[in-house]
């Protein structure tokens, strides 16, 4: 469940007072969700997110830089995300010279693989041999109104979990190209 279909499970969960029962953690949500929906909702609710925006400094000094063009929507997980790749693909780009990187996706790819990465939205990590990138997850739960100092201020932060706890291990059958 995802999008809409999480919106409506919440509303559903809240209108027969299951929140007041039971802790509701959606398996996939963005902070626009618990937004759009109202923290009188979802306040209280737990969720796991990559990425928050008031998470650290570097979160919100890539928060501050798109905010301009976009200022009724703070960045969520999915934004941070494409940024981050976009990113360091283009660090690897530069590292090999495009003509380089033209020649073969496969190459680029491997660079990669190879180079740690360091952004604003995610700190410093790396890109794992299957492509998934090894970064911590973070287990907010959602404020109540009282507890927000503002329109955006949505989660606290309960847990962080290092890579090691978050991504499955690599499967010894498979054998992922390195060049």
């Amino acid at each position: 469940m995802a999008g809409l279909d999480t919106q409506n499970a919440i509303k559903a969960a809240a209108e027969f007072g299951l929140n007041k029962t039971m802790r509701i953690a959606p398996l996939l949500m963005f902070m626009q969700d618990a937004h759009s929906l109202g923290l009188q909702t979802c306040g209280g609710l737990l969720t796991t997110e990559t990425f928050y925006w008031d998470l650290n400094d570097r979160t919100r000094a890539f928060t501050k830089r798109l905010l301009p063009m976009s200022p009724k929507n703070y960045p969520n997980q999915a934004h941070a995300s494409s940024y981050s790749s976009t990113l360091h693909y283009l660090k690897a780009v530069q590292a090999m010279g495009a003509t380089e990187a033209k020649k073969s996706g496969r190459v680029a790819i491997a660079r990669m693989k190879s180079m740690p990465t360091d952004d604003d939205a995610f700190g410093k990590g790396s890109v794992r041999a299957d492509g998934r990138g090894v970064f911590p997850a973070y287990l907010f739960e959602v404020k109540t109104p009282k507890e927000s100092k503002s329109e955006w201020d949505i989660y606290k932060l309960v847990r962080t979990a290092p890579p090691s706890e978050v991504l499955h291990p690599l499967n010894d059958k498979c054998k992922f190209p390195t060049a």
